[in-house]
């Protein structure tokens, strides 16, 4: 069987991408959440907002294959915000079904690391071999 590398990609990034979209249609309806929790901490309510950009806007741009490295570094670094801001006492804590409690986060974040370092692929907007 032929290796189709570039077809791999275009599923990764669907699939991660993708999925998080659901997350960010989910805020758009309601970011008190996210903004109680920021006040909480000290960090100024208004970067909630932020969270529009690493659930959506970077998903949006990945899925499409354009910016896409800049994009996923962006989306990398939201999933390692959001878990170190609202799941940090479950980093290393284990489920009731055996894996980290955090692994979605994990999976999230690391895909996007595997996007940034691979870049799209040949199937998306942007093909370029250099910083896209």
């Amino acid at each position: 069987m032929k290796k189709n590398i570039d077809l791999g990609l275009l599923v990764l990034r669907v699939a991660i991408a993708g999925l998080m979209l659901f997350h960010g249609i989910a805020k758009l309806s309601n970011l008190e959440g996210i903004k109680h929790m920021l006040t909480e901490v000290g960090i100024p309510s208004v970067l909630a907002y932020g969270v529009f950009i690493t659930e959506l806007m970077a998903p949006i741009l990945i899925i499409i294959g354009f910016r896409t490295r800049l994009a996923s570094i962006v989306f990398f670094l939201g999933m390692i915000t959001a878990m170190l801001l609202a799941h940090s006492e479950h980093i290393l804590a284990v489920s009731e079904t055996g894996g980290l409690q955090v692994e979605l986060l994990l999976l999230y974040a690391l895909g996007a690391l595997v996007i940034f370092f691979t870049g799209p692929g040949k199937f998306a907007m942007s093909t370029t071999k250099t910083w896209d």
